[in-house]
C-alpha cells in the first residue's frame, strides 16, 4: 500500500454490517495510528458507572458535582479494568501520549486527581479499556469497508451527549446515517 494513511486523531464511524458486538454501532477516537498498529478510544458507550464510583474505586475524593455525575464509557475490549483519560488541553501528567496539540490521552492517575482538586483539564472523557489493532489490522478493515473515517472534532467528544456522537461525527462527513443502514431492514 506504500504510504499508508495516519489516522490519528481521526473518528471510525462502523459501518452497518459490523458483526463485532464492541463495535457495532460504535464511534471510535484513534489515538495513535503508525506503522505498529493503532490505539483508539471508543467514545460513545457509556457504562452503567459515574465517575464519583470510580474515584471512590480508586480512593480520590471527588467533590465536583458535575463530574460525580460523568458517565464512565466502554472505551474496548483491551484492558478493561484499567483507566484511560481523554482530555483537553494536553497538560503535563505521568503517563500521557499526546495525540495533537491540544489532546491527550493519560492513563497516570495524577490527571484524575488533579481533577478532583479543581484542577484538571478543562475537557475530560473516562473510559475503561481501549481499541488496539495489530499492524496493518486498521487497514486491512478499512479495505474492508468495516468503517468509514473522518477528521475527529473534540467538541463533538467532549460537548455532546454520548447518544448524539455517532450522528454528529456521520454529520462531518457529510452523509445522512440513514442512508448508511442495511438495506435489508431490521424491523
Amino acid at each position: 500500500m506504500g504510504d499508508s494513511v495516519n489516522l490519528t486523531h481521526h473518528f471510525l464511524i462502523a459501518m452497518p454490517a459490523m458483526a463485532d458486538p464492541h463495535f457495532a454501532n460504535s464511534l471510535t477516537y484513534v489515538c495513535e495510528h503508525n506503522p505498529e498498529g493503532a490505539l483508539g478510544i471508543v467514545v460513545n458507550k457509556p457504562i452503567d458507572m459515574t465517575l464519583s464510583t470510580l474515584f471512590e474505586q480508586i480512593e480520590i475524593p471527588l467533590d465536583d458535582h458535575a463530574l460525580r455525575e460523568a458517565p464512565v464509557h466502554f472505551g474496548g475490549p483491551v484492558q478493561i479494568d484499567r483507566g484511560f483519560v481523554l482530555h483537553r488541553p494536553l497538560g503535563n501528567w505521568q503517563s500521557t501520549l499526546a495525540i495533537s496539540d491540544a489532546l491527550g490521552l493519560t492513563t497516570s492517575k495524577d490527571v484524575l486527581e488533579a481533577a478532583a482538586r479543581g484542577e484538571g483539564p478543562t475537557d475530560l472523557f473516562v473510559s475503561l479499556g481501549y481499541a488496539g489493532w495489530s499492524a496493518g489490522q486498521l487497514e486491512m478493515e478499512l479495505a474492508q469497508n468495516a468503517w468509514l473515517t473522518v477528521e475527529a472534532d473534540p467538541n463533538v467528544l467532549f460537548d455532546l451527549p454520548a447518544e448524539r456522537r455517532l450522528p454528529a461525527a456521520v454529520r462531518l462527513l457529510g452523509i445522512d446515517i440513514s442512508r448508511l443502514s442495511d438495506t435489508a431492514g431490521h424491523g
